[in-house]
Protein backbone atom coordinates (compact mmCIF):
# COMPACT_ATOMS: atom_id res chain seq x y z
CA UNK A 1 0.00 0.00 0.00
CA UNK A 2 1.58 3.04 -0.79
CA UNK A 3 -0.48 5.37 1.04
CA UNK A 4 1.07 4.31 4.16
CA UNK A 5 4.83 5.13 5.25
CA UNK A 6 4.80 4.90 8.99
CA UNK A 7 3.14 2.16 11.42
CA UNK A 8 3.16 3.09 14.92
CA UNK A 9 2.09 -0.23 17.21
CA UNK A 10 -0.07 1.20 19.99
CA UNK A 11 0.57 0.68 22.67
CA UNK A 12 3.41 -0.06 25.44
CA UNK A 13 0.69 1.27 27.85
CA UNK A 14 2.42 0.37 31.38
CA UNK A 15 5.95 1.25 31.97
CA UNK A 16 6.89 -0.35 34.81
CA UNK A 17 4.48 -3.76 35.21
CA UNK A 18 4.95 -6.36 37.43
CA UNK A 19 8.58 -8.27 37.07
CA UNK A 20 10.01 -4.61 36.69
CA UNK A 21 9.08 -5.36 32.63
CA UNK A 22 6.94 -2.83 29.92
CA UNK A 23 2.77 -3.77 29.45
CA UNK A 24 2.13 -3.87 25.61
CA UNK A 25 -1.79 -3.81 24.72
CA UNK A 26 -2.02 -4.21 20.90
CA UNK A 27 -5.90 -4.79 20.94
CA UNK A 28 -7.05 -7.76 19.18
CA UNK A 29 -3.63 -8.46 17.51
CA UNK A 30 -1.98 -8.95 20.80
CA UNK A 31 -1.82 -8.05 24.41
CA UNK A 32 -0.76 -9.94 28.03
CA UNK A 33 -3.77 -12.29 27.38
CA UNK A 34 -2.46 -13.88 24.21
CA UNK A 35 0.86 -15.32 25.84
CA UNK A 36 3.63 -13.60 28.62
CA UNK A 37 6.99 -13.77 29.27
CA UNK A 38 7.48 -15.74 32.83
CA UNK A 39 7.70 -13.21 35.85
CA UNK A 40 5.98 -10.02 33.92
CA UNK A 41 2.45 -9.02 32.22
CA UNK A 42 4.90 -8.23 28.83
CA UNK A 43 2.72 -10.12 26.19
CA UNK A 44 4.75 -12.51 23.88
CA UNK A 45 3.78 -11.12 20.75
CA UNK A 46 6.44 -12.85 18.18
CA UNK A 47 4.25 -14.14 15.89
CA UNK A 48 3.94 -10.67 14.54
CA UNK A 49 7.68 -10.53 13.73
CA UNK A 50 7.20 -11.70 9.69
CA UNK A 51 4.51 -9.29 9.13
CA UNK A 52 6.42 -6.48 10.74
CA UNK A 53 9.71 -7.68 8.65
CA UNK A 54 6.77 -7.84 5.45
CA UNK A 55 6.36 -4.31 5.88
CA UNK A 56 10.02 -2.75 6.28
CA UNK A 57 11.33 -4.81 3.78
CA UNK A 58 8.48 -2.80 1.91
CA UNK A 59 9.97 0.58 3.04
CA UNK A 60 7.25 0.77 5.82
CA UNK A 61 8.53 2.34 9.26
CA UNK A 62 7.15 0.45 11.89
CA UNK A 63 8.06 2.05 15.79
CA UNK A 64 6.67 1.33 18.88
CA UNK A 65 4.26 3.64 20.37
CA UNK A 66 4.43 4.74 24.03
CA UNK A 67 1.46 5.70 26.66
CA UNK A 68 -1.73 6.53 25.03
CA UNK A 69 -5.15 7.57 26.54
CA UNK A 70 -5.32 5.10 29.54
CA UNK A 71 -1.33 4.78 30.14
CA UNK A 72 0.14 4.25 33.55
CA UNK A 73 3.44 6.39 32.57
CA UNK A 74 6.08 8.69 33.85
CA UNK A 75 9.34 8.87 35.45
CA UNK A 76 10.86 10.21 38.78
CA UNK A 77 14.36 10.93 38.42
CA UNK A 78 15.90 11.30 34.84
CA UNK A 79 18.00 7.79 35.86
CA UNK A 80 14.38 6.14 35.77
CA UNK A 81 13.76 7.86 32.36
CA UNK A 82 17.29 6.77 31.32
CA UNK A 83 17.34 3.03 32.54
CA UNK A 84 13.60 2.96 30.81
CA UNK A 85 15.38 4.07 27.42
CA UNK A 86 17.57 1.25 27.92
CA UNK A 87 14.77 -1.29 28.39
CA UNK A 88 12.95 -0.17 25.33
CA UNK A 89 16.14 -0.55 23.44
CA UNK A 90 16.38 -3.89 24.64
CA UNK A 91 13.12 -5.42 24.08
CA UNK A 92 12.26 -3.31 20.33
CA UNK A 93 15.36 -2.28 18.89
CA UNK A 94 19.02 -3.78 19.12
CA UNK A 95 18.88 -5.78 22.59
CA UNK A 96 18.04 -9.07 23.68
CA UNK A 97 14.83 -9.43 25.54
CA UNK A 98 12.60 -9.51 22.43
CA UNK A 99 8.47 -9.45 22.13
CA UNK A 100 9.09 -9.30 19.00
CA UNK A 101 11.08 -12.13 18.24
CA UNK A 102 13.35 -11.27 15.71
CA UNK A 103 12.56 -8.23 14.47
CA UNK A 104 13.83 -4.97 15.11
CA UNK A 105 11.60 -2.24 15.26
CA UNK A 106 12.62 1.40 13.86
CA UNK A 107 11.81 3.14 16.39
CA UNK A 108 10.10 4.85 19.20
CA UNK A 109 6.55 7.33 19.51
CA UNK A 110 5.58 8.95 22.91
CA UNK A 111 1.58 9.32 22.47
CA UNK A 112 2.09 10.46 26.50
CA UNK A 113 -1.74 11.74 27.56
CA UNK A 114 -1.20 10.70 31.42
CA UNK A 115 1.21 11.02 34.22
CA UNK A 116 3.80 13.09 34.86
CA UNK A 117 6.10 15.56 32.09
CA UNK A 118 8.87 15.26 33.72
CA UNK A 119 11.95 13.36 32.11
CA UNK A 120 10.99 12.49 29.00
CA UNK A 121 14.05 15.08 27.65
CA UNK A 122 16.26 12.47 29.80
CA UNK A 123 14.69 9.23 28.17
CA UNK A 124 14.89 10.77 24.57
CA UNK A 125 18.51 11.86 25.09
CA UNK A 126 19.42 7.95 26.85
CA UNK A 127 17.68 6.73 23.50
CA UNK A 128 19.82 8.98 20.92
CA UNK A 129 22.73 7.67 22.95
CA UNK A 130 21.96 4.54 22.46
CA UNK A 131 21.05 5.11 18.78
CA UNK A 132 23.57 7.05 17.93
CA UNK A 133 25.92 3.91 18.20
CA UNK A 134 24.09 1.98 16.12
CA UNK A 135 24.78 1.17 12.16
CA UNK A 136 20.57 1.82 11.31
CA UNK A 137 18.55 4.80 11.57
CA UNK A 138 16.08 5.32 14.31
CA UNK A 139 13.01 7.49 14.90
CA UNK A 140 11.66 9.41 17.63
CA UNK A 141 8.12 11.17 17.05
CA UNK A 142 5.86 12.37 19.20
CA UNK A 143 1.76 12.38 19.18
CA UNK A 144 1.01 15.56 21.01
CA UNK A 145 -2.63 16.98 21.47
CA UNK A 146 -3.40 19.63 19.29
CA UNK A 147 -4.12 22.98 22.06
CA UNK A 148 -0.19 24.45 21.85
CA UNK A 149 1.89 23.75 23.78
CA UNK A 150 1.42 20.05 25.21
CA UNK A 151 1.12 19.56 28.57
CA UNK A 152 2.84 16.31 28.67
CA UNK A 153 4.95 16.48 26.32
CA UNK A 154 5.80 19.84 25.69
CA UNK A 155 8.79 20.20 27.61
CA UNK A 156 10.94 17.83 26.04
CA UNK A 157 9.80 18.97 22.80
CA UNK A 158 11.31 21.71 22.97
CA UNK A 159 14.51 19.87 24.46
CA UNK A 160 15.29 16.96 23.19
CA UNK A 161 15.78 15.53 19.00
CA UNK A 162 12.58 14.39 16.99
CA UNK A 163 12.32 13.43 14.09
CA UNK A 164 8.13 13.97 13.46
CA UNK A 165 5.21 14.97 15.43
CA UNK A 166 2.07 13.67 14.98
CA UNK A 167 -0.44 16.20 15.99
CA UNK A 168 -3.95 14.85 17.55
CA UNK A 169 -6.50 17.50 15.39
CA UNK A 170 -9.51 15.39 17.17
CA UNK A 171 -11.23 14.98 20.71
CA UNK A 172 -10.25 18.90 21.25
CA UNK A 173 -11.47 21.97 20.48
CA UNK A 174 -8.70 22.37 18.03
CA UNK A 175 -10.04 19.77 16.57
CA UNK A 176 -10.22 19.12 12.68
CA UNK A 177 -13.73 20.12 11.86
CA UNK A 178 -13.49 22.93 14.32
CA UNK A 179 -13.88 26.34 13.25
CA UNK A 180 -10.74 27.29 11.15
CA UNK A 181 -9.34 29.84 13.29
CA UNK A 182 -8.78 27.16 16.05
CA UNK A 183 -7.47 24.75 14.08
CA UNK A 184 -5.47 27.21 12.12
CA UNK A 185 -3.92 28.86 15.14
CA UNK A 186 -2.77 25.29 16.47
CA UNK A 187 -1.11 25.05 13.13
CA UNK A 188 0.58 28.27 12.73
CA UNK A 189 1.90 27.39 16.27
CA UNK A 190 3.03 24.11 15.49
CA UNK A 191 4.86 25.28 12.54
CA UNK A 192 6.22 28.41 14.25
CA UNK A 193 7.42 25.37 16.71
CA UNK A 194 9.49 23.41 14.35
CA UNK A 195 11.14 26.35 12.43
CA UNK A 196 11.95 28.80 15.74
CA UNK A 197 12.16 26.53 18.48
CA UNK A 198 12.50 22.35 17.82
CA UNK A 199 16.17 21.34 17.70
CA UNK A 200 16.02 19.61 14.59
CA UNK A 201 14.94 22.33 12.44
CA UNK A 202 14.12 19.55 9.34
CA UNK A 203 11.52 17.87 11.87
CA UNK A 204 8.12 17.23 10.40
CA UNK A 205 4.41 17.61 11.20
CA UNK A 206 1.35 15.58 10.98
CA UNK A 207 -2.21 16.52 10.82
CA UNK A 208 -3.96 13.86 12.88
CA UNK A 209 -6.59 12.80 12.27
CA UNK A 210 -9.69 10.69 13.54
CA UNK A 211 -10.48 7.33 11.11
CA UNK A 212 -13.58 6.88 12.99
CA UNK A 213 -16.67 8.91 12.13
CA UNK A 214 -17.72 8.32 15.71
CA UNK A 215 -14.45 10.41 17.13
CA UNK A 216 -14.97 13.91 17.56
CA UNK A 217 -13.62 15.70 14.78
CA UNK A 218 -14.22 13.03 11.97
CA UNK A 219 -14.22 14.30 8.73
CA UNK A 220 -15.20 12.34 5.58
CA UNK A 221 -12.03 11.22 3.13
CA UNK A 222 -13.11 14.28 0.92
CA UNK A 223 -12.95 16.92 3.42
CA UNK A 224 -10.10 15.68 4.88
CA UNK A 225 -7.62 15.48 1.45
CA UNK A 226 -9.11 19.32 1.15
CA UNK A 227 -8.22 20.04 4.44
CA UNK A 228 -4.20 18.67 4.47
CA UNK A 229 -3.83 20.14 0.52
CA UNK A 230 -4.49 23.43 1.91
CA UNK A 231 -2.28 23.28 5.03
CA UNK A 232 0.46 21.45 2.76
CA UNK A 233 0.30 24.79 0.78
CA UNK A 234 0.72 26.93 4.11
CA UNK A 235 2.96 25.56 5.91
CA UNK A 236 6.18 24.59 4.95
CA UNK A 237 6.72 21.89 7.73
CA UNK A 238 3.96 19.42 6.75
CA UNK A 239 4.76 16.22 6.34
CA UNK A 240 1.53 14.38 6.16
CA UNK A 241 -1.43 12.81 7.73
CA UNK A 242 -1.72 10.35 10.62
CA UNK A 243 -5.05 8.64 11.18
CA UNK A 244 -5.77 6.70 14.26
CA UNK A 245 -5.97 4.04 14.17
CA UNK A 246 -5.49 1.61 10.69
CA UNK A 247 -7.88 -0.73 11.72
CA UNK A 248 -10.91 1.63 11.71
CA UNK A 249 -9.68 3.55 8.42
CA UNK A 250 -8.98 0.13 6.42
CA UNK A 251 -12.64 -1.14 7.55
CA UNK A 252 -13.85 2.05 7.01
CA UNK A 253 -12.32 2.95 4.06
CA UNK A 254 -11.28 5.96 4.93
CA UNK A 255 -7.65 5.21 3.17
CA UNK A 256 -7.63 5.69 -0.37
CA UNK A 257 -5.02 4.00 -3.04
CA UNK A 258 -5.45 7.92 -4.85
CA UNK A 259 -4.19 9.84 -2.06
CA UNK A 260 -0.97 11.44 -2.15
CA UNK A 261 0.47 14.73 -0.71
Amino acid sequence: DDTIDIIPLSFLSVFFGKGGKPVVNFANMCNQWTGQFAGTNLANCSFMASDIQKCQAKGKIVTISLGGSDGQVGFSSPAEAAGFAKTVWDMFLEGSLRPFGTAILDGVDLNIETGSPAYYTNFVNALRALSDNSGKRYYVTAAPQCPFPDQKIGYALNHAFFDAVYVQFYNNYCQISAPNVSINQSLRSTDNWAKTQSLNKAVKVYLGAAAARGVAGHLSSQALITVARDTQKKYSSFGGVMLWDADTAYSKIIVSPSIYF
